[in-house]
């Protein structure tokens, strides 16, 4: 006799045991901690797997035991191997709780990994043998010499204990300090901490010199220096701590940059900043490091990372992790953070360098928008940028062959790897301008925030940089329905799975209620394209201008090549597509690969009268836009992207992981089948 479902589920429910567990003392005096659900019959290997896999620990299992959190002995004992989970107490009203405890093989003996900061070598770093009384001015000394440093003074030297957390931070051992300990301290108290940590020699005097630049964000937009100024004078009060001088402002975003000549002064000042807002928001503050472009070899390009940890679910806090590993942790931005300013600001006098962005197609944007900004003021004005895609379309990723959604299913460090052979490209960018009519200046200065006394009909023109595609019509509708349930309930919005369900499910409601909403649409619009006319089919109820040939997740809305009037199109060729469709149906074919959009025309400058109130939206922003002109035109804007080569994707999708911590060549799992590339040229 077979057992029900709910019967079979409640049965393997009362089989399984949950269990809470702790990378350390410090996570326990926290309440923070991961819950593992597991067989009561699990042996101690199995518990003790899943408990490394859910802190993401990969390395050998042997170097690692459990113990009972809730046992209050004087000595900590390991688990029996044996009969495991019956071991541990199980305390009235909670359920068990375990330590991850690193397995300390000789207590008095061990090896660390030093890093060289800033030093003339080209060593990367060095394991150096330690004992449990070795100090922090011995290592410096072995350290210099492992990196082939001749120096007679180690006092000029200190040893800097660097954490790479959410915001990375630095703290100089005392030179009487003993390393190995500090270690062993940091392994009790949180193992997730130790993995994080590093050790790098560096010169106690800054050999940038003795200033420090402090980013300050989240301020009022456009105001003027002297307004600025007395905001932050409010928050710091103390003269004492007032800057040496202000270095830049970034009027349109309300942030700044303060140069200090004294770095005791910059880190009391720093401490009253991040404990300080204005109007009811906390300022943003940055201490910025300090690149030395002098040391950096002509043929080295430094890689810029920003990451957008919000994007991806787990995957963007898992990624900013890995590459503050792989790369100097200074080179690593998050964007929650001031957003991509601090680190543009920091690379602004390298003459060579590359940008990774690890986010979704509006991550992309923002970085170029603010490229576009404040690059003028950088010796490198177009770094080439390559994408990490994060978000849920990706559609600027798919061209550039980066992929449909990184998954982690890829080893971090062979995406550095693909961005050194990737190949530059230019990316055409457009100019989208809505002169609204001026019949109803009030009303369209009132959507845009302006005053209605002071506006003026040049005060509601728009101004947009396009990137990938232009909609008008059913297609921002529904753009415009996704953006708003987001913006009602953004937390629920972090899975890629879930927010192409959520898509889908507004689709199917547009269809239903909104199928005839805009029959009149080939009345409300007219297009011309370059100079001439497009007469728009009755059955058309939107508009999609594409710069790049991948929107929606995917689709090619332009079809695949045939024999017509139109040229192949590329991403730099100066032309965009504008393709029709007939409604939520339509679109839901050109996503599936069922039908193309209506090839309507193909040309470098567009113009569109909007009779009526439509729905636009470009690059995924959307809004309700009242009677207009629109005019598309090509930007003096240029951006270099990054494309995956194409030998390398073939390389990937045979090649197997390799165990971690192996010294070969790290391989990436097969991805399966690639999705077919809509802008493959083969000359390229």
């Amino acid at each position: 006799m077979q057992t029900s479902p709910p019967l079979r589920k409640k049965k393997d429910e009362e089989d399984e045991e949950e269990i809470k567990v702790f990378d350390g003392n410090a996570s326990k005096k926290r309440r923070q901690y991961r819950v593992i659900a597991l067989p009561k019959a699990a042996k101690y290997d199995q518990i003790l797997a899943a408990a490394l896999r859910t802190f993401h620990i990969s390395d050998d299992a042997s170097n690692y035991y459990i113990s009972d959190a809730y046992r209050q002995n004087d000595y900590e004992e390991p688990l029996p191997q044996e009969n495991t989970l019956r071991a541990i107490e199980h305390p009235s009203g909670r359920r068990p709780a375990i330590f991850i405890r690193f397995r300390e093989k000789n207590p008095y003996k061990g090896k660390i990994r030093v890093y060289p900061g800033i030093l003339k070598t080209v060593c990367r770093s060095k394991l150096i043998e330690v004992t449990s009384t070795t100090t922090s001015r011995e290592v410096i000394s072995l350290g210099l010499k492992e990196f082939g440093i001749q120096c007679t003074e180690p006092d000029k030297f200190s040893l800097v204990e660097v954490i790479l957390q959410h915001e990375v931070s630095e703290r100089a051992l005392d030179s009487k300090e003993c390393p190995l300990q500090v270690l062993q301290q940091q392994r009790l108290e949180s193992l997730r901490n130790h993995r994080l940590t590093r050790f790098y020699v560096q010169h106690r005097d800054d050999p940038h010199g003795p200033s420090v630049c402090i980013f300050v964000g989240n301020l009022p937009l456009s105001l003027s220096q002297l307004q600025y100024e007395r905001i932050l004078m409010d928050m710091i009060r103390d003269k004492k701590l007032k800057w040496s001088k202000v270095d830049v402002i970034y009027y349109e975003y309300g942030s700044m940059v303060l140069q200090y000549n004294d770095s005791e002064t910059a880190l009391q000042a720093f401490k009253v900043f991040q404990q300080s807002s204005f109007d009811d928001k906390q300022i943003v503050v940055l201490l910025l490091p300090n690149i030395q472009v002098s040391i950096i070899p002509p043929h080295v390009r430094p890689l810029l990372c920003f990451v957008n940890v919000k994007s991806g679910g787990q995957q963007g806090l898992e990624l900013i992790t890995s590459f503050r590993k792989l790369l100097n942790p200074h080179q690593v931005f998050d964007l929650q953070y001031g957003g991509p300013l601090p680190g543009l600001y920091v690379f602004r006098l390298m003459p060579n360098y590359r940008i990774i962005v690890c986010g979704g197609d509006g991550t992309v944007g923002w970085v170029l928008s603010c490229l576009d900004n404040v690059g003028q003021d950088g010796v490198c004005q177009s770094p080439a940028m390559a994408v990490v895609p994060l978000g849920t379309g990706n559609d600027l990723a798919r061209v550039l062959r980066w992929g449909s959604g990184y998954v982690g299913n890829e080893e971090p460090l062979n995406l550095l790897r693909d961005l050194i052979e990737a190949d530059e490209i230019k990316l055409d960018r457009w100019t989208v301008v809505f002169h609204p009519d001026e019949k109803e200046p009030e009303e369209v200065a009132r959507r845009a925030g302006i005053d209605v006394n002071n506006a003026t009909s040049e005060d509601s023109t728009q101004m947009f940089v396009m990137n990938n595609y232009f909609g008008i019509g059913v297609d921002a509708d529904l753009c415009l329905d996704f953006h708003m349930a987001r913006e009602e309930n953004p937390d629920k919005f972090s899975s890629r799975m879930h927010n192409k369900g959520v898509y889908f499910k507004l689709g199917l409601k547009n269809f239903i209620k909104k199928n005839n909403l805009y029959r009149e649409f080939h009345r409300d619009v007219t297009l011309e394209v370059d100079g001439k006319r497009i007469d728009l089919p009755s059955a058309v109820q939107g508009l999609i201008i594409l710069n790049i040939l991948s929107w929606g997740s995917g689709a090619n809305a332009w079809g695949q090549e045939k024999d017509d009037h139109f040229a192949k199109p590329t991403h730099y060729d100066g032309m965009l597509e504008v393709v029709g469709v007939t409604g939520v149906l339509h679109m839901a074919h050109i996503q599936s690969g069922i039908r193309s959009g209506l090839r309507l025309a193909q040309g470098g400058h567009i113009r569109i009268r909007m009779n009526s109130e439509l729905p636009v939206q470009v690059d995924g922003e959307p809004w309700l836009q009242p009677p207009a002109e629109v005019t598309v035109l090509r930007s003096a804007l240029k951006a270099t992207m990054l494309r995956k080569s194409k030998s390398k994707m073939k390389r990937r999708s045979t090649e197997s992981a390799l165990p971690s911590g192996s010294q070969q060549t790290p391989r990436a799992p097969g991805a399966g089948q690639q999705s077919p590339d809509p802008d493959d040229d083969s000359d390229s």
